[in-house]
């Protein structure tokens, strides 16, 4: 019926939807409005009936189907949502043919992604038949657009210099976006027009930033933006040193890897190195190419050096240990001229 789409206003008029993302919190808010648009003016208690969760002890495939071939008697229409759906195994998926060949014409099935892994065949199912909303936000171009797309029906608007600090305050976290719009909205009245100053003391903490912003960073040669990347992450993100240690090392492996291996292009580096995307492979090209065998050696033997550090090699705290790393990482490279 229809193939996968990213996550923007919800809307109605499919009888089976797939709810997926990688941050639990858009997961949950995209369903919410998926669910009021479906509902309608309806009464929720008598329209929406849930299975799994966080309460639930375990899913119950037996009590959906039920629940989905059972004709709806004091309202009109059904709503069926299924969290956790990852719970599913290829059994239940076969279980619950009959339900997403032939679905009740008064009855929508939601599925909510979460609780490990969704069985691929039924997202292939869903997406032969129904919707699948992806509330991945994506990075780059994608995660501008994303953001783009959400404040258009926000209850809010924005002048220029406020979206932009939006968007770099909320880094990875724009599962806070929707709470935030509704408290500017109740501040400033909907529809207002925010400015600058007026954003700027409902911003609080700010966000995680993602990792692939530190390693651009680095390989930027950028030392300031690296080491403010790097206290979002352990600070807001929470990550911990030694997490972020892995992620530099995976960066930096990927180069050691290329360098003299006579790979050229971007496929060839992607075949390489495992990776199923070019844009990774490319950036990691470029990149070793630009260090050099001796500007990789020496960032490896950095990393080295500061992760037996952080187990134990100094009594620097890791957040320092890691300050130090990063700040001496950027200088590897040469800075790149913007």
């Amino acid at each position: 019926m229809s193939a996968a789409r990213p996550a923007g206003p919800a809307t109605a008029g499919s009888g089976l939807y797939l709810v997926k993302g990688d941050d639990a919190s858009l997961v949950d808010q995209e369903v919410h409005r998926l669910v009021g648009r479906l509902v309608g003016e309806d009464d929720p208690s008598l329209v929406v009936e849930e299975f799994g969760g966080p309460s639930a002890e375990g899913l119950d495939v037996g009590a959906v189907i039920d629940a989905c071939t059972t004709p709806s008697l004091l309202v009109p229409k059904r709503v069926v949502v299924v969290r956790d759906a990852g719970q599913l195994n290829a059994a239940d998926v076969k279980r619950l043919s009959p339900v997403l060949d032939d679905p009740l014409p008064s009855t929508t099935l939601v599925l909510v992604a979460g609780g490990g892994a969704v069985p691929p065949a039924l997202v292939k199912r869903i997406s032969a038949s129904g919707t699948v909303v992806d509330t991945a936000v994506g990075r780059g171009k994608a995660r501008s657009q994303w953001l783009s797309d959400h404040l258009k029906g926000a209850p809010v608007r924005f002048d220029g210099p406020a979206v932009a600090l939006l968007s770099d305050h909320l880094g990875d976290q724009m599962g806070r976006l929707d709470g935030l719009l509704g408290a500017l909205a109740a501040a400033y009245g909907p529809g207002a027009t925010v400015s600058l100053v007026q954003l700027e003391p409902f911003l609080g903490v700010a966000g995680s930033a993602p990792p692939w912003d530190l390693t651009d960073a680095l390989d930027g040669g950028d030392t300031a933006a690296a080491l403010a990347v790097l206290r979002r992450m352990v600070g807001a993100g929470g990550s911990h040193p030694l997490v972020v240690m892995g992620g530099l090392h995976r960066h930096y492996r990927q180069m050691l890897r290329l360098d003299g291996s006579g790979v050229a292009t971007a496929a060839e580096a992607a075949a390489a190195l495992g990776l199923r995307s070019e844009f990774p492979a490319r950036k990691a090209l470029a990149q070793a190419r630009r260090l050099g065998s001796s500007g990789i050696a020496r960032a490896i033997r950095l990393l080295a050096a500061a992760d037996l550090d952080l187990r134990g090699a100094t009594a620097l705290p890791g957040e320092v240990v890691l300050e130090v790393l990063v700040a001496r990482l950027s200088r590897v490279a040469p800075r790149v001229r913007r």
